[in-house]
């Protein structure tokens, strides 16, 4: 099965970030920390369904590429959203309400924002943000859970379904011409026009409070995963998008375990390759042109400046990957014993894995060996079932019957 993906390796391009990479201590507390992750966690853990996300010992796929362990954190079952976003976008919503009650002199939690204790104040209140699909959908969660209004945009690729998921939770939801870039600028100067308040997950010059509690939220996926593995791992794999994500779980790992952190690998689709460009530019760059790619979450074509100061001396290898490979790891998780049901960005780090293991020049320049204890964060169920159904074959309720 594994052979499958060799020949892939023509697509792929890798960049050695090496020689930028310091082995040192963790010093952006200012934007994330282990600090803020302990009140994230208390507030998160508070809400109502929250569970721990199962972890996936991989241990056919390890015997087969060579290594010790391989551990896929699985994010289908996060709260109803079936997405890691859900712990980022609802969590930044729930702070933002918090701090405007503050304002007032009232002190609240999001355990008074589920009850509606002070709704007469937080109803006059609009969020608003751009999106893929997954973040949006979790702003909206948020903005119904925690009793405020929300309005949403999305851009001309984003499917229907994924409106639909978003629409569901009461938010206005707005189709604009472009990409994702395009509805991130329209949104900001929409929430400008309108007074909204911006929930956005990439940051940018004057810009940077609310992505901060983003990103926070998304760490309590870290600190479960690494409980979950009872080991440390010596690679951590990571999707880009703008690197919100990325920048939550190296920003965790490297606080906690600080000069013996493990390797960061980096895996972009090949149209939306911000975060290798700004590698090789040794410099925030602009992915301009089409980004459109099946692994939608990851079309971005703009960097978050916060996540790139975490990780553009602390990620070691860069990879971009074509397209043509998500469906088959999807196929392979839904086809295991115990099936996992997996969306299309949340395999990226998975089937990068899968394709330049099979060139020995990368798997010694990674320090990828039979010790090797390696990580990746399925960052997402089936969040678009149509398209789910289309590339794996069946609907995510037939895979789970197997379980």
């Amino acid at each position: 099965m594994i052979n499958e993906y060799k020949k892939y390796l023509n697509d792929t391009e890798f960049y050695d970030n090496s020689a930028a990479t310091v082995k040192g201590e963790y010093e952006h507390q200012d934007i994330l920390s282990l600090e803020a992750f302990e009140k994230a966690s208390k507030e998160i853990t508070s809400w109502d369904d929250y569970s721990i996300t199962p972890l996936v010992d991989l241990k056919d796929l390890a015997s087969q590429t060579g290594v010790s362990k391989l551990f896929y954190k699985n994010e289908h079952y996060r709260f109803s959203l079936k997405s890691f976003k859900a712990l980022g976008g609802a969590y930044a919503v729930a702070n933002l309400l918090i701090g405007k009650l503050k304002e007032k002199g009232i002190i609240a939690s999001s355990k008074d924002l589920l009850a509606g204790t002070y709704k007469d104040i937080t109803s006059k209140i609009t969020v608003s943000c751009a999106t893929d699909g997954n973040h949006g959908k979790s702003v909206a969660w948020g903005a119904r859970s925690f009793g405020c209004n929300c309005e949403i945009f999305i851009h001309s690729h984003v499917s229907v379904s994924r409106e639909k998921e978003i629409a569901k939770y009461g938010a206005t939801v707005n189709r604009i011409d472009g990409n994702y870039d395009d509805s991130v600028h329209f949104a900001d100067k929409t929430a400008e026009e309108k007074g909204y308040f911006t929930v956005s997950d990439t940051s940018y010059e004057g810009y940077t409070d609310v992505p901060k509690d983003v990103m926070q939220g998304y760490t309590i996926m870290v600190d479960e995963a690494l409980k979950q593995m009872a080991c440390k791992p010596t690679h951590v794999f990571l999707q880009g998008g703008v690197g919100g994500m990325a920048a939550a779980v190296a920003s965790f790992i490297l606080e906690t375990y600080g000069k013996d952190s493990p390797i960061f690998v980096m895996i972009e689709p090949t149209n939306a390759a911000c975060l290798l460009q700004s590698a090789k530019n040794g410099k925030p760059t602009v992915v301009h042109g089409d980004l459109e790619t099946v692994m939608a979450g990851l079309s971005c074509g703009e960097i978050s400046m916060l996540a790139w100061k975490i990780l553009e001396n602390k990620t070691k290898g860069f990879f971009t990957i074509p397209d043509e490979p998500i469906a088959k790891v999807m196929k392979y998780l839904s086809n295991l014993e115990e099936p996992v049901v997996a969306g299309e960005s949340a395999v990226a780090g998975l089937a990068g894995f899968m394709i330049i293991q099979h060139n020995e020049s990368y798997r010694k320049a990674l320090e990828i060996d039979e010790n090797s204890k390696i990580l990746f964060l399925g960052t997402e169920g089936d969040t678009d079932s149509l398209v789910y159904e289309k590339m794996v074959g069946k609907s995510s309720a037939d895979v789970l019957k197997k379980a």
